[in-house]
């Protein structure tokens, strides 16, 4: 029997890692969609097919009619979306296919950890860490006399849906009076939905990657960034395999287990100096280096698509520590950013040093791949042509 799997939100790399994966399986065929004309993970060998959808932020409605059309009109065996807009906004209108396939737990199970309040109140249940936290409904019940700095001021929603469209949040160090004014000035949203003031947790990020099947735990795996953008702290552009820390595993796993999760997560910490963890917040659906657990052995993607699908897999004793995935492009900018950073002359000879000298023989790239070399060549088009002010 051959299997049709859609995988949403092509342009995302993720995506791309999906759609390289489940190519790879046996009597898979894997069909891509986004709202662009093109797409990365479109340009790969392993998309048969790519169909072009409105846009879910900003076309919502267009977007559920085109997706409850093409549907209707042929069966696919799983439908993967990859971003947070995406999969949210088909859960939440799942009564409309009552025969799409998700490999998600239920909307209010998904909401009650991406509500980052909610998710709070589960973990405090769940006897998980959390940080010292207060809800406010919005900017006008905020006394500013009970604040004690640095906070961080986090809304709710990282991303809110309303009739008009999504409106996408930020999370807000504060270090004085004056930098929550500027934040509620600048981010209007704080006026009308609800945000928290949490207590800041010095120290350093680390998350825990799970496979879940209907609450029962399946594969984890954990990895560290040894390169950002912007430098300061952003997206991965070099990240490496690490060994799953045994305490944030636990406290993942007592997380998930208490809400019956079902399918992956990316379960997120702040580990301060002194070796405490503190539970920040839940990724619910694939995550940006998603190719380097791959590359290192725990293929979320295959074992997730064969878990729904009804196929026993082979799950992972272990995975390879030490692997690396460079996302080449992602690190040039990184590069640039911090030579025209305030850095010292030494640190950015070093920096760029760094970025010459790769470890050739245990880092592998995450788009331009041998035997698969449409996205990288897609991507490198596409930088070109953003780079010189062409869409």
């Amino acid at each position: 029997m051959t299997h049709i799997i859609l995988v949403l939100d092509a342009a995302q790399r993720s995506a791309l890692a999906v759609t390289r994966s489940l190519g790879k399986l046996d009597n898979v065929v894997v069909v891509t969609a986004d709202s662009t004309p093109h797409a990365l993970a479109a340009a790969s060998r392993y998309s048969h097919e790519y169909l072009r959808s409105p846009s879910p932020a900003n076309e919502s409605q267009a977007y559920l009619d085109w997706l409850e059309k093409i549907c209707a009109g042929r069966q696919f065996s799983l439908v993967i979306p990859v971003t947070e807009i995406t999969s949210q906004l088909v859960l939440m209108h799942a009564q409309r296919f009552p025969l799409l396939h998700l490999p998600f737990a239920s909307y209010a199970t998904v909401m009650s950890l991406a509500d980052k309040h909610r998710l709070l109140e589960q973990a405090r249940a769940a006897d998980v860490p959390v940080p010292e936290f207060t809800l406010v409904k919005n900017a006008a019940e905020l006394d500013k006399r009970t604040l004690t700095y640095p906070c961080v001021i986090k809304p709710c929603l990282s991303k809110i849906f309303t009739p008009e469209g999504w409106i996408s949040t930020s999370v807000k160090l504060l270090h004085s009076e004056a930098d929550l004014d500027a934040a509620i000035a600048s981010e209007t949203y704080l006026a009308h939905y609800p945000f928290m003031v949490q207590a800041f947790i010095p120290g350093t990020g680390a998350g825990v990657f799970c496979l879940y099947n209907k609450g029962a735990a399946v594969s984890f795996f954990a990895h560290r960034r040894l390169r950002e953008k912007p430098p300061q702290g952003g997206v991965s552009v070099l990240s490496e395999s690490v060994a799953v820390d045994p305490t944030l595993k636990h406290y993942a796993q007592q997380l998930l287990d208490h809400v019956h999760w079902h399918g992956v997560a990316m379960v997120e910490f702040r580990v301060t100096p002194e070796g405490t963890p503190y539970l920040m917040e839940v990724n619910t659906r694939f995550w940006g280096s998603l190719q380097l657990a791959i590359d290192s052995g725990v293929d979320f993607p295959a074992l997730l698509a064969q878990l729904e699908l009804g196929i026993a897999p082979t799950l992972p004793t272990h995975y390879r520590v030490g692997q690396r995935l460079r996302w080449l492009l992602g690190d040039l900018d990184s590069l640039y950013l911090y030579l025209k950073g305030p850095y010292s002359t030494g640190q950015k000879i070093r920096r760029v040093l760094a970025f010459l000298t790769p470890a050739p023989f245990n880092t592998r790239h995450e788009t331009n791949r041998p035997g698969d070399f449409g996205p990288g060549f897609y991507e490198l088009k596409t930088y070109v042509r953003q780079l010189f002010g062409r869409s």
